[in-house]
């Protein structure tokens, strides 16, 4: 069982294991050695031909050829420890390298724990693989004819009849290999999906506790989770039947051929130390066989675990960008362009729109009208759009991703931190800003003080900053974006779900970045939007109304009411929140 296209995705672990086939052969050597020195010094016995001189150099020569299989068995182990090493190295450079090829859309292709169960159980698997079931198949195939030509003077007729019952393990192997095959694909299908799954629901945790819906997904889990204990169980009674099998064989054997021995020892036909000598080799005939086959079913799951690994790094990838956007100011415009996630459910339906240069426009409308799937476009995110988006007059397709992500900075609103220090993840934005910069950008965002009565810049930050607020955490987000200091920056929702504090703080820094930067402001609110130079109403993928402030109201339609109703609305609250005051 060997796949080509494996071996010469990892050509370079070949090295190691044509050296521990040959580390396993001397080993092997070794045993002959000792074994012949034994039954030499047993027929010496018989005979009375036995002296002290010959069993110290007997007893010397079984010691020294102990202490040489010791280290060729040492050095076998340390050649597959090294090979498994190269092997996870490689593959997950690999994987990682079709990650960056794929860019920043890579999950319109691949889910997020596929990768994950890849790069870590799959390569695991074929660690194993390349570890010790490849040396093993090689040196099984050498240990018996090794075996068969040093036995075969001694006696032809039991070396034949080892030699013979050897194939019938590889036999058994090859009528195991395709249920295994089809068995273990199966497993790993539901394997992935238990992933999915679980991490789904990880990820959601809090909204599952909040609903009061994490019992019903418990529910599934644990359906889920039977099915996968299920297949895991087939595959585990599919191994032992195949493990049973190759020993009733191995050691079944051995046995005739250690009958076959004795029988001719009985007629004469081979001396006594011939017949323990092939008595005591007899097992070595079976054993390396015997090893591969506990091998075979790990090496069968690693082949399994290949073809999803092959199947992300044959994901096809867009043809090789060239074009780099220059340094000069950045406008950007779509022309009749359209985008669906999926068949049957369109998006955007072929709007234009022109973001020019230091102009500061915002896009407004209900959600899912399609506000965030711009912006998903303009960072290259979502790729399958038709029509045209231009930057610089250049068309994004043809813009290399280096230089896009260079020129565009998207602040969301669930913006990610990263668990280390607060320099850590501000240096994200810019590595070579000193303490004086990251200082400068936390006064402007209003996290200075605060920091300063923490660690400073090594206050730690645990994953996704859970142990910061969600205003805090939102202007930490934005203090890295402002080192980032690109031409564009794209705000989406970057102000809800927080306190009005920072969401005023944040909307001053946006109307103030504004005036220097090409600004795209998506907002559910509309209050923040009244600065803006141009404003997009969308409405089912549709744009609906565009104009400035003023002018939209001017038109008295759908924005104009919906600033109407907004703006009673937060009337309202803040007269009901006087009231509570008073009282």
């Amino acid at each position: 069982m060997i796949k080509t296209r494996l071996i010469k995705l990892l050509a370079h672990a070949k090295k190691y294991i044509v050296l521990q086939v040959l580390w396993k052969w001397l080993s092997l050597i070794c045993q002959v050695v000792m074994v012949y020195t034994i039954s030499v010094l047993l027929e010496m016995a018989v005979r009375g031909g036995l002296t002290e001189e010959k069993i110290i150099n007997s007893g010397a020569m079984v010691f020294g050829a102990m202490l040489l299989r010791f280290f060729f068995d040492r050095q076998a182990s340390l050649t597959s420890f090294k090979a498994s090493v190269d092997v996870k190295r490689i593959l997950r450079e690999k994987i990682y390298e079709k990650l960056l090829k794929l860019g920043a859309s890579y999950r319109e292709s691949i889910t997020t724990s596929q990768v994950v169960q890849m790069a870590a159980e799959g390569v695991e698997q074929l660690e194993i693989y390349f570890g010790k079931y490849l040396s093993q198949l090689f040196y099984s195939l050498l240990a018996p004819i090794t075996l068969f030509l040093i036995l075969l003077p001694v006696n032809a007729k039991a070396s034949i009849i080892l030699l013979v019952c050897v194939p019938l393990i590889p036999v058994s192997i090859v009528a195991v290999q395709k249920f295994a095959k089809k068995l273990l694909h199966k497993y790993w299908g539901i394997y992935g999906e238990l992933g999915d799954s679980f991490l789904e629901n990880l990820q959601g945790l809090t909204t599952l506790k909040i609903y009061q819906a994490d019992e019903e997904k418990a529910v599934e889990m644990d359906r889920e989770s039977q099915r996968f204990r299920q297949i895991t169980m087939k595959v585990l009674t599919m191994q032992l039947n195949s493990t049973s099998v190759m020993d009733i064989i191995a050691y079944g054997g051995a046995a005739v051929g250690m009958g076959v021995t004795f029988s001719e020892y009985m007629k004469g036909n081979v001396s006594l130390g011939g017949a323990f000598m092939i008595i005591l080799l007899a097992s070595e005939f079976f054993i390396p066989l015997r090893l591969l086959g506990s091998f075979f079913h790990i090496a069968m799951n690693g082949m399994a675990a290949s073809d999803k690994i092959f199947a992300l790094l044959d994901l096809p990838e867009q043809k090789e960008k060239e074009i780099v956007l220059e340094n000069e100011p950045v406008d950007l415009q779509f022309t009749n362009v359209t985008f669906a996630y999926e068949k049957g459910r369109s998006i955007l339906n072929g709007i234009s729109m022109n973001f020019p240069a230091g102009s500061f426009t915002s896009l407004v409308g209900v959600s899912g009208c399609g506000k965030s799937t711009i912006a998903g476009i303009l960072m290259g995110r979502n790729k399958g759009y038709g029509g045209n988006v231009a930057v610089q007059g250049k068309e994004l397709r043809d813009v290399t991703e280096e230089s896009l992500m260079k020129k565009i900075t998207l602040v969301s609103h669930n913006s990610y931190l990263f668990k280390g220090t607060v320099r850590e993840n501000l240096c994200m934005g810019n590595p070579e800003a000193t303490d004086m910069g990251l200082w400068e950008k936390l006064e402007k965002v209003n996290l200075k003080e605060f920091l300063k009565n923490q660690q400073g810049l090594e206050t730690k930050v645990s994953e996704k900053g859970s142990n910061f607020s969600g205003g805090q955490c939102q202007r930490l987000a934005l203090a890295r974006a402002l080192l980032h200091d690109s031409p564009v920056y794209i705000f989406d929702e970057a102000t809800s779900n927080i306190d009005v504090e920072s969401e005023e703080m944040i909307m001053e820094i946006i109307r103030e970045l504004a005036q220097m930067k090409t600004v795209i402001l998506i907002s559910h609110r509309l209050a923040n939007v009244v600065a803006s130079d141009r404003i997009y109403l969308l409405e089912d993928g549709n744009i609906k109304e565009a104009g400035n402030h003023e002018e939209l109201l001017a038109q008295n339609g759908a924005y104009s009411k919906l600033y109407s109703y907004q703006s009673e609305l937060e009337s309202y609250g803040k007269e009901a929140e006087k009231v509570v005051m008073c009282s």
